[in-house]
């Protein structure tokens, strides 16, 4: 299975639901994964899994902050889209009249 290091900020909508129900009421110390990268730093991640991938989403200060706040960005989120959503009334278009007659005239 391919594993991603990812910070959260670059996380698809569907993997961080995911990560928000794998953690919704935030991380603990026994769901850090700590390694060293080819830099020789160490990485703090927390473990996201689907179908074609585990993601190891870098940990910050900024990430608990995304937890704790992401139904409330989603809902702003749908909101904004929802106001830029311009609907036209069928009321608004021009009627047409079916006239049967000149449909056969027009079609001899």
């Amino acid at each position: 299975m391919l594993r991603k290091l990812v910070d959260y900020k670059k996380l698809s909508h569907e993997v961080a639901s995911s990560l928000i129900e794998m953690y919704p009421d935030g991380y603990g110390d026994e769901d850090i994964i700590m390694f060293k990268n080819i830099h020789g730093e160490i990485i703090e991640a927390v473990e996201v899994k689907t179908q074609n991938c585990i993601y190891l989403v870098k940990i910050s200060k900024s990430l608990a902050n995304f937890i704790s706040n992401f139904e409330d960005n989603m809902e702003k989120e749908l909101e904004d889209q929802s106001e830029s959503v311009e609907f036209v009334s069928p009321s608004d278009e021009p009627e047409m009249e079916f006239n049967p007659e000149e449909e056969e005239s027009q079609l001899d």
